[in-house]
């Protein structure tokens, strides 16, 4: 059996999946990776005959339902191909089964997944990673366009992209607590998007990756943040070797929880190998007995939000300093313009201070 990894590639409307699953299968497969691409299951039944617009609320409930379950079949069907193959061996999806929640009521999504026999938390552990691509809609309108996709209902008018930017921020929340979930930027060089997935799947694959450019921030926040996901994080460093950073990671919002554990370890100046894998409640609480005597835990509350085409994490910490309110935003490379949201006011540029990572804000003094 071969080693095999299974991502998820989403993202609201035109937002640059199409070419990246190309860029994707070129770049593994000449690494030696054999690529399997599910195709994006709502375009198949929409070229079929379903209509997701319908009033029959009675025909759109089969039609999600059974988009779900086409979804888990190909899944399966071609996770049971990879089991074949000799060489480590990619799935990559075009979209997954949680996309399919953003489209209906949660109350109609729970018992449909019921229905199925299964559940939101269980979907998302099917997958090592998602990777969401910001929609042109959101900060690149110029590169909107609906040619590529004659099923796609959000047209290019003022009312298209309206809906298309929210649906890209349902899109999020629904995959929100997926241990490996990240926000691909929009740029306006569309390589370096192209780039920033590549190298997330290289991180999946614990392959050497440059080290990534963060841009951080000492802010106040001056105004309300509207639309964002809201959650409570709590960081404590383990005892590892020297050069290797271990952090535990448990991330709740919402009632739920999700516990990761990460490793970072340079292996030069400007590479590294980072890997992160979720861990159960148990295993958690047994990993906490392995906390550095050096550094006290971090507690924060964080706000994630999409403003103008960049993803930003907004973190208030609480321990061990408090009166202390950090935006970063990520992919955003150094000669790219910030696009700094209307309530937020930027005290300190703090990018390459190490005074303000969290692994130094945890030492105790």
């Amino acid at each position: 059996m071969s080693n095999i990894k299974r991502i998820v590639l989403t993202g609201g409307p035109c937002a640059g999946k199409t070419t990246a699953l190309v860029r994707i299968i070129e770049y593994f497969s000449s690494l030696g990776y054999k690529v399997f691409t599910i195709p994006e299951v709502p375009t198949i039944f929409s070229q079929a005959g379903m209509n997701y617009l319908t009033d029959n609320k009675k025909l759109f409930y089969e039609g999600e339902k059974a988009t779900l379950e086409m979804q888990l079949a190909f899944e399966d069907k071609f996770g049971k191909m990879a089991e074949q193959c000799t060489e480590p061996t990619l799935v990559v999806c075009d979209r997954g089964t949680m996309d399919i929640s953003a489209y209906m009521a949660p109350e109609m999504w729970e018992e449909i997944t019921a229905k199925v026999g299964t559940s939101s938390s269980e979907l998302r552990q099917r997958y090592d990673a998602v990777l969401h691509l910001v929609s042109a809609a959101d900060g690149a309108e110029q590169y909107y366009t609906t040619t590529n996709n004659a099923q796609r209902y959000e047209q290019m008018n003022e009312e298209g992209l309206r809906i298309a930017r929210e649906l890209d921020k349902k899109v999020i929340k629904a995959w929100t607590g997926h241990p490996h979930h990240r926000v691909i930027n929009n740029h306006d060089d569309f390589d370096r998007k192209l780039n920033r997935v590549l190298k997330e799947i290289s991180n999946v694959l614990g392959l050497p990756q440059p080290i990534e450019e963060e841009r951080k921030y000492i802010v106040q926040l001056i105004g309300e943040v509207g639309d964002c996901i809201e959650s409570e994080i709590t960081q404590t460093y383990l005892i590892g070797e020297p050069g290797c950073e271990i952090r535990l990671r448990r991330r709740g919002w919402q009632g739920k929880y999700v516990n990761v554990h990460n490793t970072k370890k340079r292996i030069s100046e400007h590479e590294m190998i980072e890997t992160e894998r979720q861990v159960s409640n148990n295993l958690y609480q047994s990993l906490l007995t392995q906390a550095d005597p050096d550094r006290q835990t971090i507690r924060k509350l964080r706000k994630s939000f999409i403003w103008k085409g960049q993803y930003f994490e907004l973190d208030t910490y609480l321990e061990p300093v408090n009166n202390l309110m950090i935006l970063e935003t990520k992919g955003v490379v150094s000669q790219e313009d910030v696009n700094f949201p209307p309530f937020i006011k930027v005290i300190e540029d703090i990018t390459d201070n190490k005074q303000y990572y969290n692994y130094n804000l945890a030492m105790r003094r």
